[in-house]
């Protein structure tokens, strides 16, 4: 079960990874506007590095239920500098990779020019230039499956078998890859927790994991903070959201999950390095 990146390659067969999030967006749901500088985008990546991340996600664009879209300059403008810092850093491409988290190809091939070594695409590949971008550049990949687009994508999400319709656009994105000359080990897959799904749809997914990790390449799970923590908790209070999270990374670690996409790191680090010491 290994994952190709440009710059690292991860053996995911007995050990699981954690990505770390580093929002420089002013507007995203959990910490919009607290790395706005470079130098605290910086030092938040550092302290996920030291706690444990081996891959920082970098975000330009906010993605949370009813975001405005920026402009690919406006995204590289925020993204570009913190990527070229955290490529100077001790330990690039070995201790920790780099993660660009974008929906424009654009963007990817740039970044990744800068010193990312992922493309991260919550559309899945929608847009048929991203899969020129990861085949050009040499990245390795996040696909995600989403429903709609992250303006609408809450409105009203509907879904005969959720777990059968994400199963399946895996299969369809496996297809083609290998059409365009991607080869499996480069690309890992994101049910989309949260991203064009309600509550009962976040639900059947975490329960049926181990079914969605069946198809052939390891699976992320995203499930930092998100909203329907809250819901079936009843608070809406973000905190609240810390330790069902770590909850979440120990059940998704059994149940078959890999990489695990979180705000706070060494909690969740500390949970999987503990599961994994029990089911190896």
């Amino acid at each position: 079960m290994f994952w190709r990146t440009l710059h690292r390659t991860f053996d995911l067969t007995h050990r699981g990874v954690v990505m770390g999030i580093l929002n420089v967006t002013p507007d995203s749901f959990s910490d919009g506007g607290k790395w706005g500088s470079v130098d605290e985008a910086v030092s938040q990546a550092e302290r996920m590095i030291a706690e444990g991340a081996e891959i920082i996600d970098v975000g330009g664009e906010s993605t949370r239920p009813g975001a405005k879209p920026v402009s690919a300059e406006e995204e590289l403008s925020r993204v570009v500098p913190v990527i070229e810092r955290l490529r100077a850093l001790p330990g690039w491409g070995e201790t920790f990779v780099v993660s660009i988290d974008t929906m424009k190809p654009a963007v990817a091939c740039k970044a990744v020019h800068a010193g990312a070594g992922i493309i991260n695409d919550v559309t899945g590949l929608r847009d048929p230039e991203m899969l020129e971008a990861i085949k050009a550049t040499g990245a390795g990949a996040v696909i995600m499956h989403m429903q709609g687009e992250p303006r609408t994508m809450q409105a009203d999400p509907h879904y005969e078998n959720v777990v059968d319709e994400i199963r399946k656009f895996f299969r369809q994105i496996t297809a083609r890859c290998l059409a365009s000359g991607v080869p499996p080990t480069r690309y890992i897959f994101d049910p989309g927790i949260g991203f064009g799904k309600n509550q009962a749809h976040n639900l059947a997914i975490l329960k049926h994991t181990g079914e969605l990790a069946e198809e052939g390449r390891p699976l992320m799970l995203g499930m930092g903070k998100k909203s329907f923590i809250g819901k079936v908790l009843g608070t809406n209070v973000m905190k609240d959201r810390f330790w069902p999270t770590v909850a979440l990374t120990a059940y998704g670690r059994t149940a078959g999950a890999r990489v695990f996409r979180v705000h706070d790191v060494k909690a969740n680090v500390e949970a999987l390095r503990m599961i994994e010491a029990i089911v190896s």
